[in-house]
């Protein structure tokens, strides 16, 4: 008996709310798009645009966390000069940060 009356209690208040699933995922995808997917998009952009006007001598940061001056900007890479007579060569994808915009010329 109590039993029985604890399985209706139970049965009772989780009866599933047809109209609350639609309304409630109606109103989280504009959150998910304002809140994570648009200023996402905003800063893919704005790095591809970073990396489309990177020349020689702009400070940089790569995303494996390398200070250097550009040296060279090629078709999909660019030299990266890290110390005197060291260079690297990185594709232009591995550019985390533009610290600085120069017009100097590196050697």
């Amino acid at each position: 008996m109590i039993f029985s009356s604890f399985t209706l209690l139970a049965e009772a208040t989780a009866a599933p709310n047809f109209m609350g699933g639609p309304f409630t995922l109606l109103f989280m995808v504009p959150i998910f798009y304002v809140l994570l997917i648009r200023p996402q998009q905003k800063r893919q952009k704005e790095l591809k645009n970073l990396i489309t006007s990177m020349k020689t001598g702009d400070k940089v940061i790569t995303n494996a966390g390398l200070h250097g001056i550009v040296a060279n900007v090629k078709e999909k890479t660019f030299l990266l000069k890290v110390a005197d007579n060291v260079k690297l060569e990185f594709d232009k994808s591995a550019v985390g940060v533009v610290e600085s915009r120069s017009d100097v010329t590196v050697a």
